[in-house]
């Protein structure tokens, strides 16, 4: 079973926040892939699918700072390996809508991601990194990161969801060096 996991935080209050960006694009791969029922297990939200292959679709309830867990406790069950995980987050570093996969690495200063590595404790799962910019001027970066994306940004975030949500597909179907190709760009 291959895990693909979005980050973002639970509640309404969060719902289509820059941060939630990972349970967006999860959202979009389970209405392509037809509407599975989503249950609570692993303390996150999740949904089986067979489109490409045996998928389990992860959205963690736990908060962003203790992703990990639920990532953890998924791949035990399944016996994941890491490699066999993808995980779908926002980034600060890159401009909205603007997407980059990795095949390992470190957090980035990404706190999600900082629980993932220390919980599974390796580096070595890909990361479909989804841009959102950099906070204006004055702005605090959990103000941003929490805050919904403008207006004036909507059609190229619903744009770059598809893309990322195609991204991982790629992943899944070629392999990340060859999404990695593809998709960086």
């Amino acid at each position: 079973m291959k895990i693909v996991v979005g980050l973002g935080n639970p509640g309404k209050q969060y719902q289509d926040t820059r941060h939630n960006i990972g349970f967006l694009v999860v959202d979009e791969l389970a209405r392509r892939w037809g509407a599975m029922p989503w249950k609570r297990r692993y303390e996150a939200e999740v949904s089986e699918h067979r489109a490409i292959g045996p998928v389990l679709l992860v959205k963690p309830q736990t908060f962003m700072n203790l992703s990990g867990t639920s990532v953890r406790e998924a791949a035990k069950f399944y016996k994941t390996p890491s490699t066999d995980i993808i995980v779908v987050h926002d980034d600060l570093d890159l401009p909205t809508g603007r997407l980059r996969i990795r095949e390992r690495g470190g957090s980035g200063g990404h706190k999600g991601i900082a629980s993932i590595l220390e919980q599974l404790g390796t580096d070595e799962f890909a990361r479909v990194r989804f841009g959102v910019g950099r906070p204006p001027s004055g702005w605090e970066t959990a103000d941003y990161v929490l805050g919904r994306f403008a207006l004036a940004e909507q059609a190229a975030v619903n744009e770059a969801i598809a893309k990322a949500a195609d991204a991982i597909e790629a992943i899944l179907k070629e392999g990340t060096a060859p999404a990695m190709n593809r998709f960086n760009r």
